[in-house]
């Protein structure tokens, strides 16, 4: 399962719930007509449950949602916290030089000189852009921008991304 996002409060009284998407484009969410949702987000596949989308729209920075099973505020509040995901193969093709963040982490991150930095373990939003956190083998963590001046080459085939980054900084 991939998690999208968290459900953060409801969202007026007929059961709308307020998303904090973890993505940058969570609009294309509603394509999908069944979300899944769980109370952690590492749960094994098989504690996710399946929801049917009746409603979802943009909303500030995140998006609000309804779901089929949460028919009024009392549903929806129980919901907080919760966490929304979908299998792989449900979610829209990212396009071409656009990845999920479920697709970077693990892979590999090395220099233009041929040094492994590590591997990248999550990413972070910043107001201006995203960051790979990337762990190396002591278990030192560097936080490299994820835009094309420092990151020239994501190569998922491969399991690696190439960096324009040096050891030391």
């Amino acid at each position: 399962m991939m998690v999208l996002g968290r459900i953060v409060a409801p969202f007026g009284i007929k059961g709308w719930v307020r998303i904090q998407p973890f993505g940058d484009d969570p609009q294309s969410w509603a394509e999908m007509p069944q979300w899944w949702i769980s109370a952690a987000d590492d749960a094994p596949d098989s504690a996710w449950r399946p929801v049917e989308l009746t409603g979802c729209k943009p909303h500030g920075t995140g998006l609000v949602a309804s779901f089929r099973e949460a028919p009024d505020r009392n549903a929806a509040e129980a919901l907080k916290g919760w966490y929304v995901a979908a299998p792989r193969e449900a979610m829209p093709d990212p396009g071409e030089e656009t990845y999920y963040w479920e697709d970077l982490t693990g892979l590999s991150v090395i220099n233009r000189e041929g040094e492994v930095l590590g591997r990248v373990v999550g990413l972070l939003t910043t107001g201006a852009h995203e960051v790979l956190r990337v762990l190396d083998e002591d278990d030192s963590e560097r936080l490299i921008p994820f835009v094309e001046a420092y990151v020239p080459e994501v190569d998922l085939e491969a399991g690696r991304i190439t960096v324009d980054w040096q050891r030391d900084w």
